[in-house]
C-alpha cells in the first residue's frame, strides 16, 4: 500500500510541474492589455496578484487546468480585479434592510439640499472661518450656533465631530478631576463598544454612581453629593430599553437639586430630535427643546440620528456654560470640517418649517412612512421581479417589522412590507452574497431561510435598479 501511494505522489508531482511551468511571465501577459485602459501601475499589480494567486493554488493542490491559464480566461480574471481596483472602496449602497438609521450603512442619508451644500463646500471656497460682515477672522461655530438657538430654544450651542466627542469635551471642561453623579441604570454602552464610564475617566471626571440598576431616586442622587461634586449627569438610554419594576429621576427634578447645591445639570439625549415623531406611529422620544425648557445647563445630542444630519455632536446650553467649553484646547482636536458645517446648516434650516420638514429629510420621511405606501413600493418590485425570474425564483409580498436603528428606540417595530425571495436554484446564503457583491449592492436580511428586500429603506428610484440587480444575478438577459 505504501509503495502504491508513493507512485501516486510521482504521477501528480510532474503535472504539478507543468502547470506551475505554464503560468506566463508577467510581461507577457502585459502585452495582452491596451495601456490607454486604465494606469500602468494598476495593470501591473493585477497580473501579478493574479498570477501568484493562481501559482499558490496549484501548489495547493486545487484544481487548476490548462484552459485557466489560457490567454481568455486569464484576462477575464485580471480584468476583474482591474475593475475592482479601479472602482471606489467607498460606495453607494441599497439598503433594504429595513434599519432606517443603519450604523453601518452611513446612518442618516442626507436630503438632496444638503448634498448640494456638500458639493459647493467642497468645489468653491467659503467663509468659514472669515466673517464677512466685518471683513476679519471669523468662528466656523457662528455659521450654525443661532440655528441651534433658534430651534432648541438653549442661549449658545457648539458642534464637534460626534456626540461621544461632545460628551468628553464637556466633562473635561467642567469636570476634570471632580466627581460627577449618575445612575447606575444609565452607564450605557454606546456603538464600538464604547462605554459612557470609560469616556467620563478619558475626560478626567470622577464617576459616582447612584441608585439600583432598575431604580434610581432624587434621595440617592443627594446623598451622594460632596464638595468635590461637579455636576449631575442624566443619560437618556436611547439604545437599550428597560422594562418592568423600574424608577429614574426626571430633569427637572435633577435641576431644582442642583440649585439647591449650586451644582450644574448635563444630559446626554444620545440620538437627539428636534420633532416629536408620535403622531405617526413612532413612540415618543424627549426632544432636546423640552430637556432646555426643564432648565438642564448643557444637552449632548447626535445630528446624524433622529435629527437626520451628517455625523456630529451637537452642545447646547447656558451662554457662559457653552463659551467655557469653547475655550477649551480639546476642542481644536474634536471640531468640524466644512462639508459638516455645510449639510448640518442645510439640515436644521429645513426644521424652521415644521409642515414640510418630515417629508424633506429623508430619515423622517422613512419612519413616518405608512404602511400603505410600503405595499405599493413592495408590489411594485415584485411585479417586476416575477416577471423576470419565474422559474427561478419564488417571490411573495409579506409584513414586516422595520427598527429605526442608530441605537434609537430599541425593540421598537415599525410596520412594513417586503418583497420575500425563495430562490429555487441556490441557496438564499448563496443569493446573499451575490446582491452583497455587486457593483451596487443590494443590503437585505435573511428571515426563515428567505431573503428579503424591506421597503422602509428602499427609496423609489431604487426599486427598477433592484430589479435589474436581480436580473443580473439570475443570469436573465434585459
Amino acid at each position: 500500500m505504501e509503495v502504491q501511494k508513493n507512485n501516486k505522489n510521482k504521477e501528480k508531482t510532474p503535472a504539478r510541474k507543468d502547470l506551475l511551468r505554464a503560468i506566463p511571465q508577467v510581461d507577457e501577459v502585459l502585452h495582452w492589455f491596451s495601456r490607454e485602459t486604465a494606469p500602468l501601475f494598476l495593470i501591473k499589480q493585477s497580473i501579478r496578484e493574479e498570477l501568484e494567486a493562481l501559482r499558490q493554488d496549484i501548489l495547493a493542490g486545487k484544481k487548476v487546468g490548462k484552459l485557466d491559464l489560457g490567454k481568455k480566461k486569464l484576462l477575464d480574471r485580471i480584468g476583474a480585479r482591474l475593475q475592482a481596483k479601479q472602482g471606489p472602496n467607498f460606495k453607494r449602497v441599497i439598503n433594504a434592510t429595513g434599519v432606517v438609521i443603519h450604523t453601518n450603512l452611513g446612518r442618516s442619508i442626507l436630503p438632496d439640499s444638503a448634498g448640494k451644500a456638500l458639493v459647493e463646500a467642497g468645489t468653491r471656497y467659503s467663509n468659514l472661518e472669515f466673517d464677512l460682515a466685518t471683513g476679519k477672522r471669523g468662528s466656523r461655530y457662528s455659521l450654525v450656533e443661532q440655528l441651534l438657538c433658534d430651534l432648541t430654544g438653549a442661549e449658545a450651542a457648539l458642534v464637534v465631530n460626534n456626540n461621544a466627542a461632545a460628551v468628553l469635551l464637556v466633562l473635561d471642561t467642567l469636570a476634570r478631576d471632580r466627581e460627577v453623579i449618575v445612575s447606575r441604570g444609565q452607564l450605557v454602552e454606546i456603538g464600538g463598544s464604547f462605554r459612557v464610564p470609560d469616556v467620563m475617566a478619558k475626560s478626567g471626571a470622577r464617576l459616582v454612581e447612584v441608585g439600583a440598576t432598575n431604580r434610581t431616586h432624587l434621595k440617592d442622587y443627594e446623598a451622594a453629593i460632596t464638595d468635590a461634586t461637579a455636576l449631575l449627569l442624566k443619560v437618556h438610554a436611547s439604545n437599550f430599553k428597560m422594562v418592568g419594576f423600574t424608577k429614574e429621576v426626571a430633569a427637572e427634578e435633577l435641576v431644582q437639586l442642583a440649585a439647591r447645591y449650586k451644582l450644574l445639570v448635563m444630559e446626554d439625549l444620545g440620538s437627539g430630535c428636534l420633532l416629536d415623531m408620535s403622531a405617526y406611529g413612532i413612540r415618543r422620544e424627549p426632544t432636546v427643546q423640552e430637556t432646555v425648557r426643564a432648565g438642564v445647563d448643557v444637552v449632548t445630542f447626535s445630528g446624524d440620528k433622529l435629527l437626520g444630519g451628517p455625523q456630529a455632536g451637537l452642545i447646547v446650553g447656558k451662554r457662559d456654560i457653552i463659551e467655557c467649553i469653547k475655550k477649551n484646547q480639546l476642542n481644536r482636536a474634536l471640531r468640524i470640517d466644512k462639508f459638516t458645517l455645510a449639510a448640518l446648516e442645510s439640515v436644521l434650516r429645513l426644521y424652521y418649517d415644521h409642515e414640510t420638514v418630515v417629508s424633506r429629510i429623508p430619515t423622517l420621511a422613512m419612519l413616518a412612512a405608512s404602511p400603505r405606501v410600503m405595499e405599493q413600493r413592495a408590489r411594485r418590485l415584485a411585479r417586476k421581479v416575477i416577471k423576470l425570474l419565474a422559474g427561478r425564483c419564488a417571490v411573495a409580498v409579506r409584513t414586516v417589522g422595520s427598527r429605526v436603528g442608530g441605537g434609537a428606540l430599541p425593540e421598537e417595530d415599525i410596520e412594513s412590507r417586503c418583497v420575500e425571495l425563495a430562490p429555487l436554484d441556490r441557496t438564499v446564503n448563496e443569493l446573499e452574497r451575490s446582491l452583497r457583491l455587486n457593483q451596487v449592492p443590494v443590503i437585505g436580511r435573511i428571515e426563515d431561510d428567505r431573503y428579503l428586500l424591506d421597503m422602509r429603506t428602499v427609496l423609489d428610484d431604487e426599486v427598477p435598479l433592484i430589479a435589474t440587480v436581480l436580473a443580473r444575478v439570475f443570469g436573465v438577459d434585459l
